[in-house]
């Protein structure tokens, strides 16, 4: 099953970029396709890819920051190509 995942990471400190950066960068080495925009990422996949995927890398980033939030939408299909039609 194909998912896509929207995900935004808010780190709760003052070197925030650093950490979006990381995160970002560890998403885009895992060979899924991930797309960023500057509120959120979109990644797009296998189920089961992009959810191992994502356990590590979050647990990742929680231990290497102070605080922070992220917040995920999970939708049940690949969105990648999704054009408006307006």
């Amino acid at each position: 099953m194909d998912i896509s995942v929207e995900i935004t990471l808010s780190p709760l400190q003052d070197n925030y970029e650093e950490a979006v950066i990381r995160f970002i960068k560890s998403l885009r080495a895992s060979g899924l396709k991930v797309l960023e925009n500057p509120l959120s990422t979109q990644v797009y996949g296998e189920y089961n890819k992009v959810m191992q995927v994502l356990q590590q890398e979050i647990r990742s980033s929680l231990e290497n920051m102070e605080q922070g939030v992220f917040t995920i939408k999970v939708v049940k299909t690949d969105r990648s190509s999704y054009e408006p039609h307006f």
